[in-house]
C-alpha cells in the first residue's frame, strides 16, 4: 500500500506540483554547476547566478580556459566561495582528462573537488538517466518520517541507506524520475518546518510525530563566514590594500583562511588569483 502511494507521487502529484527549474531540460554541464550552486544555497538565490554561469560559460572548456579569479568572482554572494574554485578544478579535469565533458559514471565523478556521494548519485542520474540512488536531505526527511514516524537523524545511517535502497528497488518508475519526485515532495510538502501534512498525499499513511529538527539555524552576522564574504566583496571590484571590518582579529583570520583556501592572493597588494 505504501509503495502504490508512493508510486503516486511520481505519477501524480510531481506531473502536477514540479518547478519549472532550468536544470532540468538542460545539458550535463547545467545539471552538475545547478548541483554544485544547489549545496547549502537555496533555488531563488541559486537561479540567477546559474542563468549567468551558464551563458558566460556554456561549456567545461570554457570555464576551464578563464581564470580561477573569474570564477569567485561571478560567484558573488551564493556563499560558500570555495565553490567556485572546486568548479573551476573540475572544469579543468573535465576539459583535460574528459574530453570537455562532464563523467557519466559515478566513481569517475566523485573524483572531481567537491563532488561527494549525494552529488555525483544526482548528476549521473539527472545528466545521464542512471539508476543512482539519489538521497538529498529532503528525500531523508521524507522517507524516514513515512517509513518510521520520526524525523532523521543528524548523519545519514546506514540504515537509512538500505531504507532508501529498498524503496527503489521496490518501485516500477525509474530512479532518476523518483529521485526527481521525492525530492521536489521533501522540499515543497514534508519539508523541515511547518509540513504541509493537511494536503500531504501520504497524510493517511504517515504516523510522524513532529520532533527534533535536522535542520540548525546558523548564525551569520558577526562571523568569521561574514567577514570573509565582506573581504571578497571588496576584491571582486580590484585589488585593496585595506578593509573597512570592525574585528581587526577576525580580518586577520579571514585574510588568511581565504589565502589559505587558494581564493584570494597577496603580492603587493590583496586581489583575487589569475
Amino acid at each position: 500500500m505504501v509503495m502504490a502511494l508512493l508510486d503516486r507521487i511520481v505519477s501524480d502529484w510531481f506531473a502536477e506540483n514540479r518547478r519549472d527549474l532550468p536544470w532540468r531540460e538542460s545539458d550535463p554541464w547545467g545539471v552538475y554547476v545547478s548541483e554544485i550552486m544547489l549545496q547549502q544555497t537555496p533555488v531563488s538565490r541559486v537561479l540567477p547566478a546559474w542563468h549567468q554561469w551558464r551563458q558566460r560559460w556554456p561549456t567545461p572548456s570554457a570555464l576551464a580556459d578563464d581564470s580561477v579569479g573569474e570564477a569567485i568572482r561571478a560567484w558573488g554572494r551564493l556563499g560558500y566561495p570555495r565553490r567556485a574554485k572546486r568548479l573551476h578544478e573540475s572544469a579543468v579535469i573535465m576539459r583535460d582528462r574528459f574530453g570537455g565533458e562532464v563523467p557519466a559514471d559515478e566513481a569517475a565523478l566523485r573524483e572531481l573537488p567537491g563532488v561527494g556521494e549525494y552529488t555525483a548519485a544526482a548528476v549521473a542520474a539527472f545528466a545521464y538517466g542512471r539508476d543512482s540512488i539519489v538521497v538529498d536531505i529532503n528525500v531523508r526527511r521524507f522517507l524516514v518520517r513515512i517509513k518510521t514516524g520520526r524525523d532523521p537523524a543528524l548523519t545519514y545511517s546506514a540504515a537509512e541507506r538500505a531504507l532508501a535502497k529498498d524503496v527503489v528497488e521496490a518501485l516500477d518508475v525509474p530512479s532518476p524520475l523518483w529521485a526527481a519526485a521525492s525530492m521536489e515532495f521533501g522540499a515543497l510538502v514534508c519539508t523541515s518546518r511547518n509540513p504541509a501534512c493537511a494536503v500531504c498525499p501520504l497524510a493517511t499513511m504517515c504516523d510522524w510525530v513532529p520532533g527534533e529538527r535536522i535542520t540548525r539555524t546558523q548564525e551569520y552576522e558577526g562571523t568569521d563566514r561574514q567577514a570573509r564574504g565582506a573581504v571578497l566583496e571588496v576584491l571582486r571590484s580590484g585589488p585593496a590594500d585595506t578593509f573597512d571590518w570592525h574585528d581587526q582579529d577576525q580580518l586577520e583570520r579571514a585574510l588568511a583562511g581565504l589565502l589559505s583556501d587558494g581564493l584570494i592572493v597577496r603580492t603587493d597588494r590583496w586581489s583575487l588569483p589569475q
